[in-house]
């Protein structure tokens, strides 16, 4: 029997914030107060990693980056290393966000090669999967989702598997303000269980945490968790303001 999955409420702060602004917004969540059984993190921008780390340091929100190059070191300007995360007190670090897939053009060899570093550095990798508008209209969700899931966990064995997070965000639901249905995200979280069960084994598909994203907020926290395969929020826009953001933590208090 599987252990029950830990909710994990994310937030990304994208590219927003200065230190100061970071300080303060972070110290709002860590005094804001939670639920026993909820796991908290904050993603601020690498500007402020090390301000916020001081801020989390000796509480139970984790820190974590937004995004990091799979080398330790070496000629890649403006790039943030996995050993540099680690230095900052880093636990966690995002990979293949839709806005790296899409604006940046990270391919699925790419984020893998992240995957693989950020194992081998300690750091848990959220992994991001979701499809455009045009590939939902196209009926092309499972066969998208399927390729994202293989192509970034290509490698791995259920053991290194076992470390790793999922991020369902569908693009045409972040920062539009227009969520997936608690039925539409709980259709594809199921789908992404079944998929981790054939490529690694059902025990571990059922232990790994798949997080919603996309347009999350403190209104449909709670409906959106109570999804059976829904095990956490990453959370965008709502997560930079601290009031809306502990909403969201606090997401058992807001149910029916």
């Amino acid at each position: 029997m599987s252990e029950p999955r830990v909710p994990l409420i994310a937030g990304n702060w994208k590219m927003n914030k200065t230190i100061g602004e970071a300080k303060d917004l972070a110290r709002e969540v860590v005094g804001g107060g939670r639920p026993s059984g909820v796991q908290v993190m904050l993603a601020p921008p690498f500007t402020a990693l090390s301000a916020v780390a001081e801020v989390v340091n000796n509480t139970d929100v984790v820190l974590a980056a937004q995004n990091m190059h799979w080398e330790d070191s070496g000629a890649f300007t403006g790039e943030i290393s996995p050993v540099m995360l680690t230095d900052l007190g880093a636990k966690m670090v995002i990979v293949g966000h839709s806005e790296r897939r899409h604006v940046f053009h990270e391919t699925d060899e790419a984020i893998n090669h992240k995957v693989q570093s950020a194992l081998n550095h300690g750091l848990t990798p959220i992994l991001c999967i979701g499809e455009t508008l045009e590939e939902r209209k196209a009926d092309k969700v499972f066969g998208v989702i399927a390729a994202q899931l293989e192509g970034g966990l290509s490698g791995l064995d259920a053991e290194r598997m076992a470390r790793v997070i999922i991020a369902y965000e569908p693009v045409w639901a972040i920062g539009t303000g227009v969520n997936a249905t608690p039925e539409q995200a709980q259709t594809v979280h199921q789908l992404i269980r079944e998929q981790l069960s054939e490529l690694f084994n059902k025990g571990l598909a059922m232990n790994t945490r798949i997080l919603y994203g996309g347009s999350a907020k403190a209104a449909n926290a709670a409906e959106l968790m109570a999804q059976p395969d829904v095990d956490g929020l990453l959370v965008g826009g709502a997560a930079l303001n601290a009031q809306e953001f502990l909403g969201i933590i606090n997401f058992e208090h807001r149910g029916s």
